[in-house]
């Protein structure tokens, strides 16, 4: 048990700072995106911050993604409290709309490089502590990465539907908006649900591995080669 225990501890100690920063700053990115773009309704909340606090959801930043790493799932899943933004305040709220909608993502990336960069910084890093800020480094681009490429999937009520939604023309953009109260329950049914199905008639089907893993891989091979790791 306290071998457990320890082990838990560590595999939090790697975990929780990449997912609190990746969740957090995804959401502070819309609202600082939605502030310079004419709709400072974050702004006045608070929610234009880099505080991972003012935008922490107890269930979907820390209950959430606690469990999954407790119970050794295979994916982690979180989020934190959605920004508010009213898209009517925004000048030219067509395309305001996708640029808001892209600063999560774009967020996520930025801080996936960073985390590739700093790994020049680890042979700076006391013997004793390295392998932990290195697996802290790794769970930042991974995670990063992940939610960047999850949340631009093309299904409202993710980042990726929205932006297709601002760029589609009014016939397809208008059908695909109205998906977005079903958005995700057509995402888990299709990522999560049908999967599991699918293993107990011993077939694979694995839409996740398919759109986001085979993806998330190429582009952390892609920051790797842009930082000079590889």
């Amino acid at each position: 048990m306290p071998d457990d225990l320890g082990s838990m501890v560590y595999t939090a100690s790697v975990w929780v700072l990449p997912v609190l920063l990746a969740i957090t700053l995804h959401e502070a990115a819309h609202g600082w995106a939605a502030w310079k773009l004419g709709d400072d309704t974050a702004k006045v909340l608070g929610r234009v911050s880099f505080n991972p606090l003012r935008h922490i959801d107890p269930f979907g930043t820390v209950v959430l993604p606690s469990l999954l790493l407790l119970t050794s799932s295979p994916f982690l899943f979180g989020w934190a409290k959605p920004v508010p933004v009213n898209f009517h305040r925004l000048r030219k709220p067509r395309r305001a709309m996708v640029l808001v909608a892209a600063a999560g993502p774009a967020m996520n990336f930025v801080l996936a490089y960073a985390a590739v960069l700093l790994v020049h910084a680890l042979p700076f890093v006391p013997a004793a502590a390295r392998v932990w800020a290195g697996e802290n480094l790794l769970n930042m681009v991974t995670i990063n990465v992940i939610l960047a490429v999850f949340n631009m999937l093309p299904i409202p009520p993710l980042d990726g539907g929205r932006v297709a939604v601002g760029l589609l023309p009014p016939a397809l953009a208008l059908p695909l908006a109205r998906l977005e109260r079903f958005g995700f329950a057509i995402i888990i049914a299709i990522m999560f649900v049908i999967p599991y199905v699918a293993r107990q008639f011993g077939q694979t089907f694995d839409p996740f591995a398919w759109v986001v893993i085979g993806p998330v891989r190429y582009i952390i091979q892609i920051l790797a080669i842009a930082a000079g790791i590889q």
